[in-house]
């Protein structure tokens, strides 16, 4: 082989080997952070709505799905709450702020428990609009099964359709209770 040939041989191998390293990382980065926000208007005062979430400890009282919900310090930042629902599943989340004057509180699970996420993170938010008011429910988490190729209950599609199930399902049945004359 001539000196020239091999140079060019060893500069096209070489830039082969730079190529497939530099393309593998990106192939193989696993989960990307999911965010879902669901938000209802309601026909009632921001106050009266905010009168039926603001309990950390009450989920029960207005989610259809939740059959206890009790919060270890109430609305104490670090307050636990031991979810369990009424299909037989369970969760646990703690509350990261509290702020009564905003209308506003925000959680965090560790593990989805009965959610196909993980690290997720949730704030939900009462705003006067009128003579009524707005909801949002907002979250953010990753998908259960955290490295590639997951299964499809545990992967991006599972994880958003099942928060966002919960927070359209969740918002519905509070609009039916603060709309109730």
């Amino acid at each position: 082989m001539h000196f020239r040939s091999l140079r060019w041989f060893t500069g096209l191998t070489l830039g082969a080997t730079l190529s497939a390293a530099l393309v593998a990382p990106a192939a193989a980065h696993g989960p990307t952070r999911q965010k879902v926000t669901e938000t209802i208007a309601i026909e009632a005062p921001a106050d009266k709505v905010w009168a039926l979430v603001k309990d950390f400890g009450a989920l029960k009282n207005w989610h259809p799905a939740v059959a206890e919900s009790p919060a270890d310090k109430g609305n104490e930042e670090g307050s636990v709450r031991q979810i369990k629902l009424k299909n037989g599943g369970a969760l646990t989340e703690t509350l990261e702020a509290y702020d009564a004057a905003k209308m506003r509180y925000s959680y965090r699970a560790k593990d989805g428990g009965a959610l196909p996420v993980t690290n997720y993170t949730s704030t939900i938010t009462v705003k006067p609009e009128g003579a009524g008011s707005v909801v949002e429910w907002r979250g953010a988490f990753y998908r259960g099964y955290p490295n590639n190729d997951p299964p499809p209950d545990q992967n991006d599609e599972a994880a958003v359709a099942a928060v966002t199930g919960v927070y359209k399902a969740g918002l519905a049945n509070l609009k039916a209770m603060a709309e109730k004359k």
